[in-house]
């Protein structure tokens, strides 16, 4: 998959992360928004890590061009040749097509795991169809530490391989020497050991697989010396095979596993060689014969045999990767909003049906808790007539609404109960009594004040009509307030209200302030319980009254009756 496919990947994830967060999962506003932050975080993170990668490895990607590479939608296996594969390819040609395989080289051991890589980056639809062909041409080296040194990078070098290629790949090994001196311009002749069939097979071009001594035994009397060379030759090629790259190829070395190859050809053909090399070594070893240097004229014969041997798989194009990822991310998507869609449904389900049960339980005796859980049922029945009218909400859609079912429940349990008719409306603000008026402090004051609003004037005004200054008596102003709060601050509040309202009183009405008196009780003498909203709202108050007193409110030019009478006794007695 391409680098920017995995960024819209990453994009679209994203978007439909916040969407579920935003459109479908019922959260607090806090919550939301710190989860919408941490997927815009990770989201930010990942995408940065991909455009990194991205940079990172675009030259290492671009030293194979694509001509190289098979096209999509080939059929046979991609084979990466690694070893001694330079005999297998001419200069400059760094791949080989036939109607088994593409063959490509890897020129070190640096190059197989980039060669992987490309591969699954550029043809992912082909990453099923890759092995690896390990040549080993013995005639190439003189020393055993150095081919062992070489066989051992190469190993490593495979094992890299397995991070793009979906694990181990198959590994095809071939061992390659000069055939003996008096056949050697035969055909090359390839014996192979397959999984699939007991024993060393003989490979022939346009024949399938023959056991060696069906071989032998097939053979006429002229071919018959030349093929017993050549099995004395096999048995060479698979002894030194066993001893130097089977030990070390089979078993654990550390961090290398062991690679068992999926298929091992042994090929008799001529092959370029040293001089002292390995396997005249091995022949002087065994036989006291020193086989003579080979030389190749062509390039070397591709091991066809082995490849029909394999499984054939197809795995998933670019492309096609790309849709399954979108959806596989589209499903993760639609699973997360139906089960929050259930999630709200059920929700909905267990609030309206808490409603219901509660209103049910009320005898309506008093009618006020009745009449409360009343109103939150209409409440519930507009929200879901508006969502009937209009649609349901997408976060308590997508086929799961269960709001239909509660239309009918909730409208009969409105319907099926009305409250009694209210008591006559009382005044709350005024409360007139004999020689008393009472004022609500809130009509007069703001809460916490002491000073008078501004729209307090027509309410003194309209409350005070029938208190009228008259010589003896006096006019007593009265502050009360609720519990609410320090109760030696709510008696200071009280006196300051009282005060106020005799203020006004006073240049109101150009009274002589000897014709009132001020008094703050607090909250000592309430006239309702402080345990509900209405009484505390009843305590919170201010009362005038007219109280008799002798000398009270001696207004300057009147005369108070006492004062006329002692007079007119006077005159009488004169």
């Amino acid at each position: 998959m391409r680098d920017i496919s995995r960024c819209l990947l990453t994009v679209l994830s994203i978007i439909l992360a916040l969407w579920l967060l935003l459109g479908f999962w019922q959260l607090s506003s806090g919550n939301r928004i710190t989860l919408s932050l941490i997927v815009l975080i990770i989201g930010g993170v990942v995408l940065w890590r991909q455009w990194c990668h991205r940079r990172t490895r675009h030259h290492a990607l671009n030293r194979f061009s694509s001509d190289t590479l098979p096209p999509e939608d080939f059929q046979g296996a991609v084979v990466l040749v690694a070893g001694d594969s330079a005999q297998w390819f001419t200069s400059g040609q760094p791949f080989r097509e036939t109607t088994q395989g593409w063959y490509l080289q890897a020129e070190n051991a640096e190059q197989l795991p980039q060669l992987a890589e490309q591969l699954a980056a550029v043809r992912p639809a082909l990453v099923p169809q890759v092995v690896v062909l390990l040549t080993i041409l013995p005639e190439s080296y003189t020393a055993p530490e150095v081919f062992q040194q070489s066989l051992r990078t190469w190993q490593r070098a495979i094992v890299q391989c397995r991070s793009w290629l979906n694990g181990l790949p198959p590994v095809l090994i071939t061992v390659l020497v000069t055939p003996p001196s008096d056949n050697a311009s035969d055909e090359p002749l390839w014996f192979a050991v397959t999984p699939n069939l007991s024993g060393t097979q003989v490979r022939l071009k346009g024949s399938g697989a023959m056991p060696v001594a069906d071989w032998l035994r097939e053979s006429s009397a002229a071919d018959r010396f030349v093929r017993l060379n050549q099995t004395l030759w096999l048995n060479a090629m698979q002894d030194w095979y066993t001893r130097t790259a089977a030990a070390q190829m089979n078993t654990r070395q550390g961090e290398l596993p062991a690679l068992l190859p999926a298929a091992l050809g042994f090929c008799l053909a001529p092959v370029e060689a040293v001089n002292d090399n390995l396997w005249q070594q091995h022949v002087a070893a065994q036989t006291a014969l020193f086989p003579p240097v080979g030389h190749a004229q062509t390039l070397l014969p591709l091991p066809e045999v082995l490849l029909s041997s394999l499984s054939r798989r197809r795995g998933v194009s670019r492309r096609m990767q790309i849709w399954r990822n979108a959806g596989l991310i589209f499903g993760a998507f639609l699973l997360l909003a139906m089960l929050a869609s259930f999630l709200n449904n059920q929700r909905l389900l267990r609030s309206t049906g808490d409603h219901l049960s509660l209103y049910h339980r009320l005898d309506g005796h008093p009618p006020e808790p009745k009449v409360q859980a009343q109103q939150r049922l209409r409440a519930d029945s507009r929200l879901l007539d508006d969502w009937q009218r209009r649609g349901e909400p997408l976060r308590y859609g997508l086929g799961l609404y269960q709001g239909m079912r509660l239309i009918a429940p909730v409208e009969a349990a409105i319907s099926g109960w009305a409250p009694p008719p209210p008591p006559p409306p009382v005044i709350k603000k005024v409360v007139q009594g004999p020689k008393t008026v009472r004022l609500d402090s809130l009509s007069l004051f703001e809460s916490g004040k002491s000073a008078l609003r501004s729209d307090s004037t027509k309410v003194l005004v309209n409350a005070l009509v029938g208190i009228k200054a008259k010589p003896g008596w006096l006019i007593v102003v009265s502050g009360h307030s609720d519990n609410t709060g320090n109760p030696q601050l709510n008696q200071v509040l009280s006196q300051k209200r009282a005060e106020s309202v005799r203020d006004w009183m006073r240049d109101t009405g150009d009274m002589p302030e000897s014709c009132f008196a001020v008094q703050g009780y607090g909250e000592s003498r309430p006239v309702a319980t402080n345990d509900t909203p209405e009484g505390r709202e009843l305590n919170r108050r201010v009362e005038i009254s007219l109280v008799p007193q002798a000398n009270a409110c001696q207004i300057p030019g009147v005369t108070s009756v006492s004062s006329q009478d002692d007079d007119a006794s006077d005159n009488k007695m004169e």
